[in-house]
């Protein structure tokens, strides 16, 4: 099986901040059947993207420490670009091609990946191993960006919904390579596992009164739909979805999930944090928690979390990180494991140089 190495990663989060008491104020006190369910428990903050701020800002942005950390041909050589974003900001048309572009760069291939969601960066890097195994790219950048909190969840009639007040915005960037075509210092992925719950696709819907296509003219505003029933399907589903993909992984290196060093999941809400670090046996000191700062920030949970942790000094060199992560009402989900080999030593600056 051809090796793969992550190289980097690094993630923007937008300026500005909300806080929870800023939903709390428009919402409506005789409004109780979702308000008070505990998948909707707001965080204590989030970040909002600007109205203009499309997901390729965002990306670029995500994009700038990594090429402060290598130099600014970093990603010069980058043969495979591959993005996700949670609200595309054109119909048609995906994020990647305009990345390249801003970036200056020529990939061999770029890939627009619409599914996946939470679990988007692992099934992108589930991808990327199968394209180098077969010799088309032996190095990728892996993108997501989500917008949708400061856009779609502020519609005037959406805001005060229980739901609104828990995704944020924000973007990551993973650089991944085959083999020793990866910078000084990789970290070996360990093990990759996606699960495909197709027959759980038809769970997430939208919903605009009076009905209309999202793309049609007319009053209403568009939202996801929730109902009890479905909250109820999708915590059961979720409590069991995340746990399988990461037992299924830590099996594939003949490990238990508990002797990772630390957890890293998405960020949907803090029942389901805790439920997962539970089943699998791993206390909170080693399970990473950005929900509070971020809220649910989708399929950029995974990658502003590592990067969180790393940054911040938690994961060391030789850390064994364990990955996983669910989408949508569950229709998919995906697991890896890492071996973290640490970021690249700034260059010393003498005194004159």
């Amino acid at each position: 099986m051809t090796t793969v190495t992550v190289v980097d990663v690094a993630s923007y989060v937008p300026e500005k901040r909300v806080s929870a008491d800023y939903f709390d104020a428009l919402a409506d006190p005789d409004d109780l059947s979702l308000r008070k369910n505990f998948m909707f428990s707001a965080p204590k903050f989030r970040r909002h993207a600007a109205w203009e701020e499309t997901n390729v800002d965002m990306m670029c942005a995500a994009i700038e420490p990594l090429t402060a950390r290598h130099g600014a041909g970093f990603l010069d050589d980058v043969d495979l670009l591959m993005s996700h974003s949670q609200l595309p900001d054109l119909p048609a048309i995906g994020c990647g091609g305009d990345v390249a572009r801003r970036l200056g760069i020529a990939p061999k291939m770029v890939l627009d990946i619409h599914n996946g969601g939470c679990a988007s960066l692992i099934l992108m890097m589930e991808l990327a191993r199968s394209l180098f195994a077969t010799g088309t790219a032996s190095k990728a950048l892996l993108l997501n960006a989500e917008n949708a909190a400061g856009t779609g969840f502020m519609q005037k009639t959406v805001r005060v919904q229980p739901q609104s007040a828990i995704p944020g915005d924000g973007a990551t960037a993973v650089v991944i390579g085959a083999g020793d075509t990866a910078a000084a210092g990789p970290s070996d992925v360990l093990g990759l596992v996606c699960h495909q719950h197709s027959e759980f696709a038809g769970d997430m819907t939208g919903l605009v009164d009076p009905p209309r296509k999202y793309w049609e003219a007319g009053p209403g505003e568009y939202s996801i739909s929730f109902t009890e029933s479905k909250i109820a399907r999708v915590l059961i589903r979720g409590n069991r979805l995340v746990p399988a993909a990461a037992n299924d992984v830590a099996a594939q290196v003949e490990m238990s999930p508990s002797d990772a060093d630390w957890l890293i999941t998405n960020q949907p809400n803090r029942l389901f944090l805790r439920n997962w670090r539970e089943a699998l046996q791993i206390p909170p000191e080693r399970h990473p928690d950005t929900f509070d700062e971020y809220g649910n920030v989708f399929g950029v949970g995974l990658g502003l979390t590592l990067d969180t942790a790393i940054t911040d000094g938690r994961i060391q060199p030789g850390d064994v990180v364990l990955m996983s992560a669910f989408a949508h009402a569950g229709d998919f989900a995906a697991a890896g494991i890492i071996r973290w080999g640490g970021r690249p030593t700034p260059p010393v600056s003498t005194p004159g140089g």
